[in-house]
């Protein structure tokens, strides 16, 4: 018998006019994870499927920038989500 996995969610915030490093706005799970993803589908926020990167980060309190070792994955998803919103222009 296969055990549900219980959903986790983090919410990460980077302007880069304003942020030296990317940083949690938002952690979850269960309901509360469903509540991030639902506000981040209703505000037309990209969403990425990472279960890995969530269990790294969803050990940080929100308001946390994200560790350096963590760099290079956020920085390509960013880039990834850059693309999302120029091609919906």
């Amino acid at each position: 018998m296969k055990k549900n996995k219980i959903k986790q969610a983090i919410a990460l915030k980077y302007d880069i006019e304003k942020d030296m490093v990317p940083k949690i706005t938002a952690s979850g799970q269960g309901v509360v994870a469903e509540n991030i993803i639902n506000a981040a589908v209703e505000n037309q926020v990209a969403i990425h499927h990472d279960e890995r990167l969530v269990k790294e980060l969803i050990q940080f309190k929100v308001g946390t920038e994200i560790p350096p070792e963590l760099y290079e994955i956020v920085a390509q998803i960013l880039v990834f989500v850059e693309g999302i919103d120029k091609s919906q222009l």
